[in-house]
C-alpha cells in the first residue's frame, strides 16, 4: 500500500505535476475520471482544457504565445466501445488507436517511452476504465529507470473494484525539485464528496494556486456508458 495520501501529496505540495484520479460516485451509479495539468513555465501555463463531445484536449490559451506544442498540446481523454482513456500526453491517441484495432492498453503503452524532457524525464501516466463486462480499472506509469534514464520502466496497476465515494490517484511527480522527482509507488486512495461538483472543487482547491492550470472531470454512467465532461480553466 502506498504511503502517499491526498493530504500529504496534493495539499501543500507546490508541484505534484499532472494528475489522474479514477473514482466511484457515492451512489455507485457513475465512474469519475479526473485529470489536471499544472505548469511552471510560461509555455506550460499557456493552456486550457476544451471539450468536444466526449473528447478532452489541451489547447493554447493564447496561440500566439505557444512556444513548443510537442508535449503540452494533446488529447487527454478519448473513449471507444465502453472503454474510457485518460492520459497526460499523446499516448491517449496511441491507446485509442490500439483499442480500435482490437489490441490492448498494455500493448499500446509498451510501444511508448517516458517523455524526452531531460533532465526531468517526465513520466507518462495513463488510466483505462473498461465497462465491456464487469468494470475494470487499469493504471500505467512509464518512467525513466533510476539507474539509466535511457531505459523506460513500465508499471501497471489493476483494480477490479473501487469502493463508493473513493478514488485512486497517480501524478507525474512527487513534488518540486531540480530535476523533478518522479512519482513513486502505487496509486493511492482518495476520499471523494458525494456531489461531483463538490469533488471537482475539492481537487481544484487543493492544487497549488500558482502552478495549477486546468482540471477536468468526466463522469461515466455505469448503466448507459454515456459520459459528460466538466472543466475548470485558470486562464
Amino acid at each position: 500500500m502506498s504511503s502517499l495520501s491526498f493530504e500529504n501529496h496534493i495539499l501543500g505540495n507546490s508541484y505534484p505535476g499532472r494528475g489522474i484520479i479514477i473514482g466511484s460516485s457515492a451512489d455507485s451509479k457513475e465512474i469519475w475520471q479526473f485529470y489536471w495539468i499544472m505548469g511552471r513555465s510560461p509555455n506550460s501555463r499557456n493552456r486550457i482544457f476544451e471539450a468536444e463531445g466526449n473528447i478532452l484536449s489541451t489547447k493554447a490559451a493564447d496561440p500566439a504565445k505557444c512556444e513548443d506544442p510537442s508535449l503540452v498540446i494533446y488529447k487527454a481523454m478519448l473513449e471507444t466501445d465502453k472503454q474510457f482513456i485518460v492520459s497526460n500526453g499523446d499516448q491517449t491517441q496511441t491507446v485509442f488507436d490500439a483499442l480500435k484495432k482490437g489490441s490492448s492498453f498494455e500493448t499500446a503503452l509498451n510501444s511508448r517511452e517516458r517523455e524526452p524532457d531531460a533532465p526531468n524525464y517526465t513520466p507518462r501516466i495513463s488510466a483505462l476504465v473498461s465497462l465491456e463486462a464487469e468494470p475494470k480499472f487499469t493504471f500505467s506509469i512509464i518512467k525513466a529507470n533510476s539507474a539509466n534514464a535511457d531505459i523506460s520502466d513500465r508499471n501497471y496497476y489493476y483494480k477490479n473494484e473501487i469502493a463508493p465515494g473513493t478514488g485512486y490517484c497517480i501524478t507525474t511527480y512527487l513534488g518540486d525539485g531540480n530535476p523533478i522527482p518522479s512519482f513513486d509507488g502505487e496509486p493511492y486512495s482518495v476520499s471523494l464528496p458525494s456531489d461531483k461538483g463538490e469533488a471537482l472543487q475539492k481537487i481544484w482547491n487543493a492544487l497549488d494556486p500558482d502552478n495549477k492550470v486546468s482540471l477536468a472531470l468526466k463522469s461515466i454512467n455505469l448503466e448507459s456508458a454515456k459520459s459528460e465532461i466538466k472543466i475548470i480553466n485558470k486562464y
